[in-house]
């Protein structure tokens, strides 16, 4: 499994468009800033076909601290979930199953 970075993938989308790097670049950064205003307003994204994108609420908790077993207090805090689409789900559903019978 390889690691695809920002950039890798704005030079593939400049590559396939014929449109300026530059232009991509800044495309593909309001792209996930807006991404970042949504979930930070508590709004649900919904992409068809992709996955849904949506902010959940951790309660707080009492953990315990393993090496001196003393216990914390973690604070409630937000987190984001994603839920796969079904384009997704058809084209990594194989890969998913043969992950899950390996872990087994």
């Amino acid at each position: 499994m390889s690691t695809i970075t920002k950039k890798e993938l704005i030079d593939r989308i400049s590559e396939l468009t014929q449109a300026k790097r530059v232009v991509v670049k800044r495309i593909v950064q309001h792209f996930l800033d807006e991404i970042i205003v949504e979930l930070a307003s508590d709004n649900r994204l919904e992409f068809r076909d992709f996955g849904v994108f949506e902010t959940r609420t951790r309660t707080s908790r009492v953990a315990q601290n393993p090496k001196t077993l003393e216990r914390v207090e973690v604070p409630c805090k937000r987190s984001v979930k994603f839920k796969m689409g079904r384009q997704m789900k058809d084209k990594l559903g194989d890969k998913v199953s043969i992950i899950k019978e390996n872990l087994r």
